[in-house]
């Protein structure tokens, strides 16, 4: 599964509007007064560090948000980063820090985003606005996802920050849009472990394969690929001879899966020897997927 480029931070176009317009409202008497001078600045290059020219603060932001609105986000970040540097001790500079991180994940360079949002974590631990610089490293790392024929340690950092964001603030926007991410990278990684396996599988190393499906099943059993692993496990079983794992698998998968093709194939595999798909009373298998429907 390849995870395409996701919407924005702040939970949505909405969401982001309303976070962006309550840093402008509470800067807006600062901008009133900032002029309308870009002291050199070459806007045809991303790359241009920002002139050190010694400037109010109201004019640093003046130029940022200027860059924001022709969607410069580079140069944004660099003005917004220029307030730290020119009024490090100002209560703009908490704010610029915030809104650099924000230009950097616009801009896609998310290494940046992430180390500003850590740095801002840090330093303000107490902010109202530290939800958001927990969501905004989440996403800048859940955007880095590759597919599942590469390697998964971005998508093991998503998980990570994505769950901390939501433990951390249950109630915001930030954990309810964090939440829907964390099941579609559980998904991502049981969907690696599925190709691995699969893998092994066609390759006759059974038990290579059976290691990856039942990590799958123990590790990711709300995602979509479990039924398959079940399968994936009878057939596995059944071809190295361990018939009652073979069987309890099957029955498992026909218990919480039944009208599947999965279940199909599973049933199929042992009927056509003479078994039927069977509960082991106490078994791995049987204690995960106990229930009503079990």
């Amino acid at each position: 599964m390849v995870v395409s480029k996701i919407p924005k931070p702040f939970g949505g176009q909405g969401a982001r509007s309303r976070f962006v317009r309550g840093l402008a409202a509470a800067a807006a008497g600062a901008f009133l007064l900032a002029g309308c001078s870009w002291l050199g600045l070459d806007d045809s290059s991303d790359d241009a560090d920002a002139k050190y020219v010694e400037r109010p603060v109201e004019q640093i932001y003046n130029d940022a948000w200027k860059q924001i609105k022709e969607k410069n986000w580079l140069q944004a970040a660099k003005q917004f980063d220029e307030v730290e540097r020119q009024h490090p001790y100002s209560v703009w500079a908490r704010r610029a820090m915030l809104m650099s991180a924000f230009c950097s994940y616009e801009a896609n360079k998310y290494t940046d985003a992430i180390n500003t949002a850590d740095e801002y974590i840090e330093l303000h631990p107490g902010s109202h606005e530290v939800a958001y610089a927990f969501y905004l490293k989440a996403m800048s790392l859940y955007e880095q996802i590759t597919d599942t024929g590469r390697d998964q340690t971005n998508t093991e950092q998503a998980l990570t920050a994505l769950q901390d964001v939501v433990q951390r603030f249950p109630d915001t926007e930030y954990a309810r849009d964090a939440s829907l991410k964390v099941d579609l990278t559980l998904d991502h990684l049981a969907g690696k472990e599925m190709e691995v396996g699969r893998y092994y599988l066609f390759r006759h190393d059974y038990i290579g394969a059976i290691n990856r499906f039942r990590t799958v099943v123990e590790r990711y059993q709300k995602t979509a690929q479990v039924a398959e692993a079940l399968e994936r496990l009878t057939e596995a079983y059944y071809a190295l001879g361990i018939y009652p794992e073979a069987k309890e698998a099957a029955a498992v998968l026909g218990a919480n899966y039944p009208g599947s093709p999965w279940y199909e194939d599973a049933y199929d595999i042992l009927v056509t020897n003479n078994m039927k798909p069977e509960i082991n009373k106490g078994s791995w298998m049987e204690n995960i997927f106990q229930g009503p429907r079990f």
